[in-house]
């Protein structure tokens, strides 16, 4: 049997980790700026972390959700006081696409609706309601093309408004950066609108979080640089730092019903023991505050090479083709820089020649979602390699 063959591979086979570095089974070093798709959140191999999911599962792996588990009630109150939503409730499941799943199912149980608004460009996931929600016709198959989600561009307040104005939205879901759509950031005018409108329409505002949040934009969640609370908020990737886990943060708007959700194996107490070593982690070490401090480095080095003279001069070997970068967008650790040209080729050298695993999106965009432990002097190692392509 072989796998079935649905990603393009770079051929390298990874095998090691340490923090923000990885290593392939050729021995050869690379630099991690894409986290394994933000999934990342601590850094690779941190030794808490290993620690705890090896004392956890010599104890005990998994039992099912038919007895208390005490992990999970610690988990909850922790990322209550973590994020500031100790009032919300907690449901834990496997994945950031499940997250959303439940997190459209609640918004209908509670509204009797069954249309959803979401942002053009948006990516909410891969599974049944989650990928009807996302922008990408490409990926949603007939079956899942049931009408339900109407897409509008992000920041039109008006356009969004006129739709929740007809009275049948269940839910407004909106990433408040914008992942794969190219880190698109939602402004606050247009989330504090949306937030307005939703309350004057009875209609659930979800923020997902599942790449964005877990301290990503240097705040706990990106919302909370909006100035806006959302009704549910969605997590994943970062939240277990590559154990697979997915979580609802519900308000207590929500009324919770015996058997309308369920899940086998989330919020299982390997996957709990990662979560906590990850809070714990985030919060001893002032992740949230590197990612902060760092990413706005990052940002304003890239933006300087951009606004650097284009002149070439012919007696160094020094190359600035700034033109090449039209435009520089993100929060914290999460920062996209849109090319003038397609990323396909600077991506490879960045990956082949300098070993820097960089992300990317559309067809243009260089994505940085780098663990959020990334240091000062990695962030210049990485300025001084892509200078040379830029």
């Amino acid at each position: 049997m072989q796998l079935f063959d649905v990603y393009p591979l770079f051929p390298i086979n990874i095998v090691r980790g340490q923090g923000c570095r990885v290593w392939d089974d050729q021995g050869t070093e690379y630099l991690d700026l894409y986290g394994g798709h933000a999934v990342i959140s601590i850094g690779h191999a941190h030794p808490h972390y290993v620690e705890a999911i090896a004392k956890q599962v010599a104890q005990l792996g998994f039992y099912s959700n038919s007895v208390v588990n005490k992990l999970q009630q610690e988990l909850a109150q922790r990322l209550g006081r973590a994020c500031g939503y100790e009032d919300y409730r907690l449901f834990l499941i496997n994945s950031g696409a499940e997250a959303n799943e439940n997190a459209l199912k609640l918004a209908s149980f509670h509204t009797g609706r069954s249309r959803v608004l979401a942002a053009q460009k948006a990516f909410h996931g891969r599974t049944s309601l989650a990928v009807e929600v996302t922008n990408n016709p490409k990926i949603i198959a007939p079956i899942n093309a049931n009408g339900h989600a109407t897409f509008l561009p992000l920041n039109d307040l008006e356009a969004w408004k006129a739709e929740l104005a007809k009275g049948d939205v269940a839910a407004c879901i909106v990433e408040c950066i914008q992942g794969v759509g190219g880190i698109q950031l939602a402004t606050a005018e247009f989330m504090q609108g949306l937030r307005q409108a939703c309350d004057e329409t009875g209609t659930v505002l979800i923020c997902d979080e599942i790449q964005c949040g877990y301290g990503r934009s240097g705040k706990f969640f990106a919302h909370q640089w909006l100035n806006v609370q959302p009704d549910v908020i969605t997590v994943a990737k970062g939240i277990a730092n590559g154990f697979p886990m997915g979580a609802v943060l519900i308000s207590p708007k929500f009324e919770a019903v015996y058997g309308q959700l369920g899940t086998t194996f989330g919020g299982n107490h390997l996957a709990c023991a990662a979560a906590l070593a990850v809070l714990d982690v985030i919060e001893g070490e002032g992740l949230i505050e590197n990612a902060r401090t760092v990413g706005e480095y990052l940002i304003s080095a890239i933006s300087e090479i951009q606004n650097e003279d284009t002149a070439i001069d012919h007696s160094s070997t020094a190359s600035p083709h700034s033109s090449l970068i039209k435009e520089v967008r993100g929060r914290g650790l999460m920062i996209g820089i849109e090319l003038n040209q397609p990323y396909k080729e600077i991506r490879q050298q960045l990956l082949l020649d300098e070993h820097v695993f960089t992300g990317c999106a559309g067809t243009n965009v260089l994505r940085l979602l780098p663990p959020l432990c990334l240091s000062m002097a990695e962030a210049e190692e990485f300025i001084y390699k892509l200078k040379k392509y830029i």
